[in-house]
């Protein structure tokens, strides 16, 4: 009965009939309209809360914003569609925890994880990261990039990158249904040929081995192919890519070790007082320590050290050095003061015992050309500083070297190392300059300077009557025990008016950073020694590292601001501490690091005031 009277009505109501059909129709276009017009802005950034019309935009946005150079990474890792799907899927997975996608950093939250991130410092130890096939799960509903970023591949990516096609589409949104994933399930894999087995969670990828695995035929120690892809074709693509960074490097440390074939370096690194003394205290003066040692020095130069130990009753000296020409003057300078060591003579009427070996290579590189067991070294040395601590990233193969040469419970010198940060008035600017030059303002020209200056970091001698809040410690090293990649770190520090100022308060253009080396009582034991670059100490050849703020901050003693509310950190309502945020990693560009810097004004009543972050880049 339904169906007749449905055919009845139908047959009266024909022309009602058709005006429904055409407002159903009107409808599913109005819905389509406004489908449309959400596409307009539903790219949604990977770091941010961006959206964005098109893909390519987004990507421009996160290249320049956040340091994630989406095309850049596909091309240098050859990434396919499946790869390029899992980096976006493993980016959003850690950003939502506030992690560095990259390092693996955790932040406190969104914004310091915005303000911390870097460019890729290895492309080597990234690859894996996302090599896991849970981030085919589309990690955000209803992500548009994961099926967008293909079309705006830049021009020559074709031939390298696998289009993308429907059944491939259909695949990944139905990837949940065919992969199932415990988060807390632990797999167990076999290392150390199978002699014991080690677990590990699979939300947690071992970044600090994989760069030191053993490549044998393309795969690491443990049998793990470096590429997870099935084609075997991708091989050569992924060998050619890491070709192609290792010439990088290799040309880099070519040029740096060649920099210090210059003996005019070596002149002001001897003539440095400091740092002499220092060195000397350190070796000369503890006896208990040297006497009788095998000794290793890394990067040895002209082989002050290592004179210095034989010097000091060393039975064996390793001097490496990298540069080809200051190995050979090193060998002829031991042999100058017979103390070159070879295989037929092992002293002369009275000299010391000839005990230099100079080794010339890198200390990672070193191993075949040696006469030395693993774990053989009493004593690690090296002055391996470079301006802001950590400038041409030589600690790490210091810390390469204790791990592969010195015995358990060996010394390494120096054994501590501390960074300082303290702020810095207008005297430390050339504003005083300018303000008066021959009685003329030219104090525009000194405002210019002070911006430029804001862009990069300035290595120079500062005046200790120019820093106007007190000092603080930044970052402490324990040579002795930290791993390779604490290098990298993020760490705050409170500065404050210094309780000798004259004013009630003052204007802080910038922080300056130094450090410290100590040859601590853990091995010096008869005579500990400190090497201070401080502003407030002998001047060294390392200067100081120079930080300046977009725009000085007023900093002061302070009494709770009553009344009309100013801004914090001006004349009017000076802050009564700068709170500061630094981040010093290694750069991209091979021995060069990247500096953040935030800085925070806090009133006296507790409220805050931040300032963008500034970045640095030291080369």
């Amino acid at each position: 009965m339904a169906s007749i009277d449905k055919q009845k009505r139908e047959e009266k109501e024909p022309y009602r009939m058709e005006e429904e059909e055409e407002d159903e129709d009107s409808e599913d276009e109005e819905a389509w309209d406004d489908w449309e017009g959400e596409r307009e802005s539903e790219f949604a950034c990977l770091f941010c809360d961006s959206q964005y019309s098109s893909c390519s935009s987004l990507f421009d946005h996160c290249a320049s914003l956040h340091h994630f150079d989406f095309h850049a990474i596909r091309a240098i890792l050859k990434l396919d569609f499946y790869a390029s799907f899992k980096l976006i899927n493993f980016v959003r997975s850690q950003v939502s925890e506030n992690k560095c996608w990259s390092c693996g950093l955790t932040c406190q939250c969104k914004r310091d994880l915005q303000n911390h991130l870097h460019d890729v410092v290895d492309f080597n130890e990234i690859k894996t990261l996302w090599n896991d096939d849970r981030y085919l799960i589309p990690f955000m509903q209803d992500d548009s990039l994961l099926y967008s970023f293909g079309e705006c591949d830049e021009e020559g990516e074709d031939e390298q990158i696998t289009p993308i096609d429907e059944d491939l589409i259909k695949d990944l949104m139905n990837i949940d249904e065919r992969i199932s994933y415990d988060h807390d399930s632990v797999e167990k894999v076999l290392v150390d040929d199978g002699k014991r087995d080690a677990s590990f969670s699979i939300d947690h990828l071992n970044r600090d081995s994989s760069s030191k695995r053993e490549l044998i035929n393309g795969k690491d120690s443990v049998g793990h192919a470096l590429c997870s892809d099935k084609d075997p074709r991708k091989g050569p693509l992924i060998a050619n890519s890491q070709n192609h960074i290792a010439k990088h490097i290799k040309k880099v440390n070519e040029s740096y070790f060649g920099s210090y074939s210059s003996f005019g370096i070596h002149r002001e690194m001897l003539s440095d007082k400091v740092r002499m003394d220092a060195y000397g205290q350190a070796i000369l003066k503890n006896p208990s320590l040297l006497n009788g040692a095998v000794v290793m020095d890394v990067g040895c130069g002209t082989g002050i050290l290592s004179l210095f130990s034989a010097q000091a009753g060393a039975s064996r000296v390793i001097a490496v050095e990298a540069s080809a020409k200051m190995a050979a003057v090193a060998s002829q300078v031991a042999k100058d003061n017979g103390l070159w060591w070879n295989k037929s003579q092992s002293g002369i009427d009275g000299l010391p015992k000839r005990v230099i070996e100079v080794v010339h290579g890198m200390v990672e590189e070193i191993d075949k050309t040696v006469e030395l067991q693993p774990h053989s070294v009493d004593v690690l040395l090296s002055e391996w500083m470079g301006y802001c601590l950590l400038y041409e990233s030589m600690l790490g193969s210091v810390l390469y070297a204790r791990d592969r040469w010195l015995k358990p419970g060996g010394a390494i010198l120096p054994d501590t190392a501390t960074i300082f940060v303290a702020g810095f008035g207008k005297g430390a600017t050339s504003l005083p300059f300018w303000d008066n030059v021959c009685g003329f303002d030219m104090s525009c020209i000194g405002k210019e300077l002070v911006m430029d200056a804001a862009q990069i970091p300035i290595v120079d001698v500062l005046d200790s009557q120019d820093l106007v809040t007190s000092s603080a410690i930044l970052q402490s090293f324990d040579l002795a025990t930290m791993k390779p990649n604490e290098v990298d770190f993020t760490a705050t520090a409170t500065l404050e008016l210094k309780p000798s100022a004259s004013a009630t308060w003052c204007w802080c253009y910038g922080v300056v950073l130094w450090f410290e080396t100590g040859f601590t009582r853990r091995f010096c034991r008869e005579t500990p020694a400190v090497l201070s670059t401080s502003p407030y100490t002998p001047r060294t050849h390392w200067s100081q590292t120079i930080l300046t703020f977009r725009e000085p901050i007023a900093i002061g003693f302070g009494k709770e601001q009553r009344g009309k509310l100013e801004a914090i950190g001006t004349e009017v309502h000076p802050a009564v501490n700068i709170d500061l945020r630094i981040s010093i990693v290694r750069s991209t560009e091979h021995r060069s690091i990247d500096i953040s810097l935030e800085a925070t004004g806090v009133s006296p009543d507790g409220q805050k005031r931040s300032w963008p972050a500034q970045l640095f880049n030291l080369q």
